[in-house]
Order: C-alpha cells, then structure tokens, then sequence
C-alpha cells in the first residue's frame, strides 16, 4: 500500500510524516526548494501476526507494509504560478494508492488561525483543475487521429474519447473523477492517466496540543460540511507535533507518553486502519516453520486473486485453498490441529476471502 501526503504550505505535513513513520525529515526542508519527497516503509501493525510466529517461531516474520510519500506543498513551496500539482510532483503522487491530504487545524504565528473549510475546497481544486488539464489536453489530440485510425486502434480511441468526455463535465463541476459512473472497461482505459481524483482521499486533519482531546469533533464537524459526500472519501485528525514526539520514543518511555497524554492508540497505528478501511483492504495469513507473513488483498477478492498476490503462478496454477479461521488456529494451536479436528475448510474458486484467514493454496503449474 503506498500514500502520498499532500498538503498546502504550512500545514505540518512533514510532522505528520514523521509522526506516521517515526522519520526524522527536515520540516522545513521543502520551504527551501527540496523537491525530491521524503519516502519511509513501515510495518503495518498486526497482534495476529505476533502471534502467529510465538507459535510456529519461523525462521522469518513479515508484516505487511505502508509506503508513505512526503512531497513539497502545493502552492508557493513548489514557486509555481501554475494552477493544479506541479508536474514536478506528479511523477511521485501519481502512483500512490491513496492520498493523505494534510490540512492545517492549529494556530500559526505567520497565518494565524486555521482556515480549515477554505483549505480542503484549495486542495481539492487544485487536484481538480490537475486533472482536468489532462483531459483538455488528451481530448483534442484523439480527435485529430481518430481520421487516420482505423480497426480496433480506431475503436479503442473512441472509447476512451467517450470515457474522457464523461468525467470531463464533472472535474468543470468541481466533482471528482471517482464519482463518476464508469464502465469497468472505461475505468481500465483511463487508469494509465493516474487521475489525482480518481484516487481515495483522507482529509488528514492536523490539531495543535490543545484541541488533542477535540480531535475526533473536530474532524465530525468537517464531514458535516459535505466534505465526505463524494465517493472514496474520509476524513480523520492528528496532532502532529506530539505525535511526532511520540514516534520518536520506545518501549516504557512511549507507553508513559501515551498514557499523559490520554491517547489510546498512537496515531501511526489509528491511520493506517483508517486507510485500509478508505482503500476497502483486508489481510489474509499464511503461516509454516519458514515464513509467517500477512497479505494485503481487496476486500472481495476471490482465492485465486488471493494466491495471485503471493505468486501469479498460484494463481494460474490455483486448484483449491485450505482455510482456517485466525481464531480457530489461536483456540486449537496450529493449522495442523484444526484440521484433525476437521476445522480446516477446502474453498475453490469462488471463495471470497475474509480477513483474517490464515490459508494454505494448492496449485499445479
């Protein structure tokens, strides 16, 4: 899973960066012209998998793992007169799976109180008026070839001209991509343009130390103001500043931290479920004496997709999956007893995976 932050000027996002992965990026690094991002890879935090390896104590454990993309803000950081993201860091959002959107929520000595409503509908259009240039500038290009095309090439223009030409009025709407109703095969034509809006949005809201006990309110009072209307769109908080500091600590130091503070689950821990839930994602298991390891998949997603995100050839060669429950393995201490005790379900290709199966693929290739 890959999230890219984005952000206007000021709005902490680098903290927020470094609260989310425990970094240590320079935050003003960006107001002085940085324009390559901050990259971090971390775990995702999974107890079953914990778990798991007390028991069959591998020779390796693997969680899955969150890439997060820090790039410059988007507006006077980047010095661009230009409307939309600067193409300089559309090379680097383009390609995550869902964006972080950080909106300032804290006082600031320079720019005073937070404009909260009046940055999310800045951010929002700016990755509208990104988009839409895309489209005004491939719409006219199809219609100058299609004259010349002919057969399937002629057709596949067509249908993406007709795909382009439905969300085109939308993005003039201010609507994003992702609320508009297409085809699964006009969504597989437009999928190589990495529409900023047609990815999931988290309005990330950034509180300052004083409304940390406010941060849930505040980021209900952002929902009612319509801003989750739109389809694959959520908003959660963050306290950036201790988060950050929180981030940086360990074992007993952080748990005394965390208790001060009244926080139950750090924030690093909290958005990341969020995610999952914003992208619709879910974790099978696979579990054995070499390797316990956790998968992210879609919810949804049959058992050969499953397979498939080990290796394609589990996939092709998919001919059943043997299932046991998380749960089930916990109460009777492995896979192998469960299934003496005939707890071990044999799935086949229709089989909708559901978090937390721990699983067991039969192939042939």
């Amino acid at each position: 899973m890959e999230l890219a932050l984005i952000g206007l000027q000021k709005s902490g996002k680098t903290t927020v960066f470094n609260a989310l992965t425990g970094g240590h990026a320079q935050t003003s690094a960006f107001a002085g012209g940085k324009l390559e991002p901050n990259i971090a890879v971390v775990k995702v935090p999974d107890p079953r998998v914990e778990k798991l390896a007390e028991i069959y104590k591998p020779k390796k454990v693997t969680h899955a793992t969150v890439k997060y993309i820090d790039v410059a803000g988007i507006g006077r950081e980047t010095d661009s007169p230009e409307r939309g993201v600067p193409e300089a860091l559309l090379q680097y959002v383009s390609t995550a799976d869902a964006l972080l959107a950080v909106v300032r929520g804290f006082e600031d000595d320079f720019h005073g109180p937070a404009h909260i409503a009046h940055d999310v509908e800045t951010l929002h259009l700016e990755l509208i008026f990104s988009d839409l240039a895309k489209v005004e500038n491939r719409i006219p290009r199809i219609e100058r070839a299609l004259p010349k095309l002919s057969g399937k090439e002629k057709e596949q223009h067509q249908l993406e001209l007709h795909a382009l030409q439905k969300i085109k009025p939308l993005l003039e709407q201010n609507l994003p991509v992702r609320a508009a109703e297409l085809t699964p095969e006009e969504a597989k034509l437009l999928r190589g343009f990495q529409f900023l809006t047609a990815k999931p949005i988290m309005y990330l809201l950034n509180v300052g130390e004083k409304d940390l006990s406010r941060g849930e309110e505040l980021a209900r009072q952002l929902e009612a103001k319509g801003i989750t209307d739109q389809p694959r769109t959520m908003t959660a908080w963050i306290a950036g500043e201790v988060e950050m500091e929180i981030a940086q600590l360990e074992g007993e130091d952080r748990e005394a931290f965390l208790r001060d503070y009244g926080i139950a689950q750090p924030a690093s821990e909290r958005i990341i479920a969020k995610s999952y839930e914003l992208l619709g994602y879910i974790s099978f298991l696979t579990v054995g004496p070499d390797e316990v390891r956790a998968w992210t998949i879609p919810a949804g997603a049959l058992a050969p997709q499953a397979a498939g995100a080990i290796h394609s050839d589990f996939e092709r060669g998919f001919i059943r999956a043997e299932v046991v429950p998380y749960e089930e393995l916990i109460r009777h201490g492995s896979f192998a007893n469960a299934k003496k005790l005939g707890l071990c379900r044999l799935e086949g290709k229709n089989y909708v995976v559901q978090d937390g199966d721990v699983i067991n693929f039969l192939f042939s290739v």
